[in-house]
């Protein structure tokens, strides 16, 4: 734009042009940095189980100074003495990891007989109501039945080894697999019943491609629970039946004996801690594979 001056042929007078104001340049903010969802995500898991670890060390601190006095403090002695008398002393860790792996062997294959067994049973319940009123009390039977009740039987039929803590695995897992599946192997609409049946869709298909996808949901959350009870079960089995290698319920039950608390809260540390990673594992695999299908849940 020319800045020059100008006449005014009616006036005379000298006019000075307009002239536009400058537009100030604003500072660059500088970039902000943003957090990625996944790092996000991870943060958002994992705070709460930093906090809760961190209560339960607080709660457990307390109970042992404040609560326990100092002739009876041995009976729960604080984390850092349990973590510092088992973790650096090679005699302690070696038969604990061997029995631990030994018992997750256990567990994980009860788990799988009794997802075998409990999905198999409930379809079987699901073709016709006189197959579910003959077998749904035997059912009922297995998980009503104390344990601690059959363990004795088991033991003198079977021995006392692997054999009978995988058995005891089986009936402590089985019932939530069988009640879950059929429950969601009867959740398909009666639309969709109806829609099988007049293109007449065999049981076989009707089953395959109605009723299992249906119960999808249904049988993750049977195969959580039976994995948590699994765990229970190979604790229980290790503790009554002692023939050949011991699991970590053996190992349980010596160091009671002995009243040896640090290896004792150290097993029992290592029991929680397995429990929740095969927990967790499976929930992961529910998110995975049904979320795909219906959503997060």
């Amino acid at each position: 734009m020319s800045t020059e001056l100008s006449t005014d042929l009616n006036t005379g007078l000298i006019v000075e042009p307009d002239v536009e104001p400058a537009t100030e340049v604003a500072p660059a903010e500088p970039p902000t940095r943003r957090t990625s969802p996944v790092l996000r995500g991870i943060i958002a898991k994992v705070l709460p189980m930093i906090a809760a670890l961190a209560g339960l060390a607080a709660v457990w601190y307390a109970v042992t100074y404040l609560v326990l006095g100092e002739d009876k403090r041995f009976l729960l002695p604080p984390p850092h003495q349990v973590f510092g008398e088992t973790l650096g002393r090679p005699e302690i860790m070696q038969p604990m990891l061997a029995a631990l792996w030994q018992s997750v062997m256990v567990a994980l294959a009860g788990l799988v007989i009794s997802v075998v067994i409990g999905m198999a049973w409930a379809m079987v319940m699901a073709q016709t109501r006189l197959l579910e009123k003959v077998l749904y009390p035997y059912a009922v039977i297995l998980q009503t039945v104390p344990i601690l009740a059959l363990t004795p039987l088991i033991g003198i039929w079977m021995g006392y080894g692997i054999a009978a803590r995988i058995v005891v695995c089986v009936i402590i897992a089985v019932f939530p697999m069988i009640a879950n599946t059929l429950f969601g192997l009867q959740s398909a609409t009666a639309p969709a019943h109806d829609l099988f049946t007049l293109n007449r869709a065999t049981r076989l298909q009707r089953l395959l491609k109605l009723q299992l996808p249906a119960a999808m949901p249904a049988i993750f959350t049977g195969l959580r629970n039976a994995a948590g009870l699994s765990v229970i079960g190979v604790i229980v089995g290790d503790f009554y039946f002692q023939q050949g290698s011991p699991g970590i319920g053996g190992l349980l039950r010596v160091y009671t004996l002995r009243l040896s608390m640090e290896p004792l809260f150290l097993a029992i540390i290592l029991t929680a801690l397995f429990g929740v990673v095969v927990f967790s594992a499976f929930a992961a695999l529910d998110r995975a594979v049904i979320g795909k299908w219906y959503g997060e849940r």
